[in-house]
């Protein structure tokens, strides 16, 4: 890929003189939430790695984008809201998922316990469990692939064979405190594979001499040490005896839980950083895929060292927003002598107060999804990885703890199956990255520049109220890459359609995954890459249904509903080569939808933008085989793309050789009429913002762009 596209597809451009330039990022920061209203209370939690102290206030950003291409970077302060002064130093980031109950107990004099792992990642050490009381504790782990126990100063090696990675075990463990003696007892079930268990199944028992104590309540936490150690793999069906009173926890659950309470004692057992529940245990027998169907069959949760949910900083800077603050994309920016950072985030207007014709629908699911992606540090199937990077991404290789995203993978070879927002999101910055969030600003300028007076509002708004959120709008605008969908999202978007919602498409691969939400984990989304389509990952055997909702995952199109159902067109290539024109179809001139084109006399539009022109990257298609309806009219089509331009995985029925050209890579711009008035214009093309706003939006794609604006904006119905 040539480097001038590469550096504009992920805007590694020098940022204006008033942005932090330093190529060692030193302050970051997250706000909670990252969408409210007018009048509402928001929180910032800010972190330098050197002290420092510095100004906090409220920015209004109307273009996020200082690159070249772009209409230019600009922000404005907020004169209605004063700036504090803050002083910042280090707050540490702790990953790593675990479980935590607290046992009351006056002394224990003898303590078993017992569970199902399964192992998997052996590379660095870990603490399967721990117990402790006082100064007294018992870890069981991993030393590599050796299982260690550790009494207070004593240690012990439990078998002489190494452990296996996923492969179930059974641990049992007694403690005897008057007689001074534990006994340790693992074994193997047989396994699918009876070579594999020539060495690993059987049962070895290891008997250690110990001088312990356990004065007062237990803390029994599972994947964590006393102290900050983790591990990596599943647990399983924990039992708990202490003199004689039982506690025991069943995974198999509300899989939404944060806390699990013992089916007998009442000890809470505390969840902490999100592990991975809704995941097979040791009895899964593969009879079932959905584990409602059979829940004891995923009894497990499975835990990651580098799992992190919330960062759980100290709140350094509040405001309550005005409350007739406007609707908009705002940015919460502290400045000092170390450098800027803007953490932004969406204002709607407050409750009760007039809203705009026009909603800007800001992707948040799509921008957590991608939260601290690393394809630029680690490349990717698009693009290689690179040594220059830009602040923020530097920072991602400097500070992996700041947690990853749906693309990638744990160490362990899973996928990340969830992300959340409640931690420093380094992308999620003015001019950080060209992908998502950064063009979305272009969107908003060139919504700004045409006096359509808009709102701002955002997908956890319309996951949260559903059609309430999108029904004040006559029209609604999406960014440029509005990927990942909820089912409360999708059934808002398409109630709203049926009642006369007017909606601009204006990016491509839109509408593709499946995510789910839970009030028990706000602020994260959770993603399986079930089945197909282009993905980084994919979910391990069972484990295709969301432990959130117990949804179907992966694409929208595998779950009966496709995009070109809700918009026209669907995903249909990827492509970072170039990106090409739009070649006017001429039918479209004569038609009912001739006035998309008024003032565009060229058959070819488009022709130039972020690498080269209005369609590229990722790309959709018209295609009445999927849904797309039949009465609507394909205003103009993109095929010239480069050899790198291929159908979506989801495409291929077998390893064959495609034609050339392929009819199936093609982006497609349609308009098609609603019910009730309605209509849809869909542009298929995620590189359409930056054509949009090339020339200060003076061009022929922001004039088609123009036209559906206004007449989306005018009340008279479309009809056929």
């Amino acid at each position: 890929m040539p480097l001038e596209i590469l550096n504009q597809i992920f805007n590694l451009h020098q940022m204006p003189t008033n942005q932090d330039t330093d190529s060692t990022k030193l302050i970051t920061g997250y706000c909670e939430p990252w969408s409210l209203r007018a009048g509402e209370e928001i929180e910032w939690f800010g972190s330098s790695h050197i002290p420092t102290s510095g100004t906090l206030g409220i920015v209004r950003l109307d273009c996020g984008d200082p690159t070249r291409t772009g209409p230019g970077f600009a922000e404005a302060q907020v004169e209605a809201i004063e700036t504090q002064t803050v002083d910042l130093s280090s707050q540490r980031l702790l990953p790593g998922s675990y479980a935590e109950a607290i046992v009351s107990t006056p002394e224990t004099k003898l303590l078993e316990l017992s569970l199902w792992f399964q192992p998997t990642f052996l590379k660095r050490d870990g603490v399967l469990f721990s117990v402790s009381s006082g100064e007294s504790f018992v870890e069981v782990g991993n030393s590599g692939t050796e299982l260690v126990a550790r009494f207070c100063e004593v240690e012990a090696v439990v078998r002489d064979r190494p452990l296996e990675r996923h492969r179930w075990y059974f641990l049992s463990l007694k403690v005897d405190v008057q007689a001074g003696v534990a006994e340790i007892e693992i074994s193997s079930p047989k396994s699918a594979s009876p070579a594999r268990d020539l060495l690993q199944s059987g049962q070895d028992k290891c008997v250690v001499p110990i001088s312990i104590t356990f004065a007062g309540d237990l803390t029994l936490r599972l994947a964590a040490g006393v102290a900050d150690g983790r591990w990596d793999g599943r647990i399983a069906a924990p039992k708990l005896v202490a003199d004689g009173n039982h506690y025991e926890w069943e995974f198999e659950g509300d899989m939404e839980d944060a806390a699990i309470t013992s089916v007998s004692g009442g000890a809470k057992l505390n969840l902490f950083q999100l592990p991975t529940r809704g995941v097979t245990g040791p009895t899964w027998s593969g009879e079932h895929q959905r584990w409602r169907d059979d829940p004891k069959q995923w009894n497990a949760i499975h835990f990651h060292h580098d799992d992190l949910y919330d960062a759980g900083w100290e709140t350094t800077g509040k405001f309550r927003l005005p409350a007739d603050l406007s609707s908009g994309i705002y940015c919460l920016r502290f400045e000092s002598e170390l450098g800027t950072d803007r953490v932004p985030f969406f204002v709607r207007p407050g409750h009760g107060l007039p809203t705009s014709d026009v909603a800007l629908l800001m992707p948040t699911c799509t921008y957590m999804a991608y939260a601290n992606h690393r394809m630029l540090i680690e490349g990717a199937d698009f693009v290689g990885a690179r040594a220059n990077l830009r602040p923020e991404h530097q920072y991602l290789v400097d500070h992996p703890e700041v947690g990853l995203s749906h693309y990638e993978r744990h160490p362990d070879g899973s996928g990340v199956m969830f992300s959340s927002r409640r931690r420093p999101v380094l992308q999620v910055r003015p001019g950080a990255d060209g992908w998502n969030f950064t063009p979305d600003t272009d969107i908003h300028a060139f919504l700004l520049q045409s006096d359509a007076d808009h709102d701002v509002i955002s997908d956890d708004d319309v996951h949260f109220e559903g059609y309430e959120a999108l029904a004040p709008y006559r029209v609604i605008v999406t960014g440029s890459h509005p990927e990942y969908w909820s089912t409360k999202m999708l059934d808002a978007l398409d109630e709203w359609q049926r009642n006369g919602g007017r909606l601009m498409y204006l990016g491509g691969n839109g509408f593709y995954w499946r995510v789910s939400f839970s009030d028990s984990w706000p602020g994260a989304i959770e993603l399986r890459r079930a089945e197909d389509g282009v993905r980084n990952w994919q979910t391990g055997d069972g484990e295709n249904y969301h432990a959130w909702g117990g949804e179907y995952g992966g694409l929208w199109r595998r779950n009966g509903r496709a995009p070109n159902q809700l918009v026209g067109i669907g995903f249909a290539a990827q492509g970072f080569e170039k990106a090409t024109f739009y070649q006017v179809n001429e039918e479209a001139r004569d038609s009912r939808a001739s006035w998309i084109l008024a003032g565009i006399e060229d058959d070819v539009i488009g022709t130039s933008g972020l690498g080269g022109g209005a369609a590229g990257q990722e790309v959709d298609r018209y295609d009445e085989r999927l849904g797309s309806p039949s009465h609507a009219v394909v205003i103009a089509s993109a095929t010239e793309f480069g050899t790198d331009m291929l159908r979506t995985k989801e495409e291929f029925e077998g390893t064959v050789a495609f034609p050339v050209p392929d009819p199936y890579v093609r982006s497609d711009i349609v308009f098609f009429e609603a019910p009730n008035g309605g209509a849809v214009f869909s542009v298929g093309s995620i590189s359409w913002f930056g054509a949009l706003a090339r020339n200060n939006y003076d061009n022929d794609v922001a004039q088609m762009t123009q036209n559906v604006l206004e007449r989306f904006l005018d009340p008279e119905p479309f009809e056929l």
